[in-house]
């Protein structure tokens, strides 16, 4: 018969596993707010240096997506400001038709790590105390799982953070998580990378326009010559409505779904 003491060891080592990964990611978060790293995902840091990364991606275009997967990555797990930055430089760099693709990879990937970390940390218990937010969204995920991903992906009803966490808590499949993540966030972020594509000759001016102040003004600083690309006009009405009509469209079958449960009861 198993001593208890043997059983507490085996319980404290299981639950260090399960709080590990969790702990290990809010040291990360901490040290990179700490260090200020998080202020570097900005239109400044990346259009002073966009001379030097388009030269880097001529000769190591590879090397380059990797980085760029991996950045986006640990931006998306460790919830880090700047993801509309990060899918606009991936469309400046690499053009929308390779920056889409990797945006979505990555994001998928960093998305999915926070998805398995609350799923091991938490578990499905904690969306009994999690808030009112978790009700609203789990009727939606009892429906069908997939479709109410893919609208929450598409429309931003709740922050990225909420439904990147929500899935996990309330028991939806990792295989239906991973797809509805990746198709779900296809269609915004080929969108912002198309925008992002058409950035290249306004960080260009930009760059000219702060060079030319600074030359000017030796001493002074950002609040005299700021660094400014205006992003606002990206996001239109035209495209929250498209992305409203993709949504209810990812919400059909769900309709079809409570249609045929009636006509079935009637």
């Amino acid at each position: 018969m198993e001593s208890s003491d043997s059983r507490t060891a085996g319980g404290a080592g299981g639950g260090l596993t399960r709080w590990l990964p969790l702990v290990v990611i809010a040291g990360l978060m901490v040290l990179v707010f700490a260090m200020g790293w998080h202020k570097l995902l900005s239109f400044k840091t990346i259009g002073l240096n966009y001379d030097v990364m388009k030269a880097f991606i001529a000769k190591n275009l590879l090397a380059a997506v990797a980085l760029y997967i991996l950045a986006y990555i640990a931006v998306v797990s460790l919830s880090l400001p700047g993801g509309l930055v990060m899918t606009l430089t991936g469309g400046l760099l690499f053009g929308w038709q390779l920056g889409a693709p990797a945006t979505v990879v990555g994001a998928t990937i960093g998305a999915t790590i926070i998805f398995l970390i609350a799923k091991t940390s938490f578990g499905e218990g904690l969306a009994a105390k999690a808030g009112p937010w978790i009700g609203k969204l789990k009727d939606g995920f009892k429906e069908n799982a997939l479709s109410y991903l893919l609208f929450l992906r598409l429309v931003p009803a709740f922050p990225f953070v909420v439904v990147n966490l929500a899935p996990a808590l309330l028991g939806v499949p990792l295989r239906t998580y991973m797809i509805g993540t990746f198709f779900g966030m296809m269609p915004g972020t080929t969108a912002f990378s198309i925008a992002g594509a058409g950035l290249g000759s306004v960080v260009e001016a930009q760059n000219v326009a702060y060079k030319a102040c600074l030359a000017k003004n030796p001493s002074a600083g950002d609040a005299f010559c700021p660094y400014t690309i205006d992003t606002s006009k990206l996001v239109t009405t035209e495209l929250l409505i498209a992305f409203a009509a993709l949504g209810f469209v990812a919400l059909i079958p769900v309709a079809v779904k409570k249609w045929s449960n009636r006509n079935a009861a009637a």
